[in-house]
């Protein structure tokens, strides 16, 4: 798996996520976030069996170009793309199955 473990803080545009191939997971949040702490032990549980995917913890806040893109509101916010397209979304998941469901939406039949 592919992830980034800290929260990327910046030079993350719109335009380079829609250039990204393939599935790929945009976790909206911040390392001081409880709620983005929490949502750590279920993601991590329905990430294990997908080596490879792009996981990148993108940090949101007033001003941050990417957040507002994709109209986050809350965090954790979870957007699952694939070739750049969003396919599903979670705003505070609490478990890890709705994350799996989530991601079979964008690893189906990828390379």
């Amino acid at each position: 798996m592919t992830t980034t473990q800290d929260y990327l803080t910046g030079a993350l545009a719109p335009a380079d996520v829609l250039a990204l191939p393939g599935p790929t997971l945009l976790e909206f949040g911040t390392a001081w976030c409880g709620h983005c702490r929490a949502a750590q032990t279920p993601l991590a549980a329905a990430l294990a069996p997908y080596d490879g995917l792009r996981h990148l913890k993108v940090e949101d806040g007033p001003g941050r170009p990417l957040g507002r893109a994709y109209r986050v509101k809350l965090w954790p916010t979870l957007v699952f793309l694939r070739d750049g397209q969003e396919v599903a979304r979670l705003v505070r998941p609490g478990d890890a199955d709705a994350i799996r469901q989530a991601l079979a939406q964008i690893t189906h039949d990828a390379g």
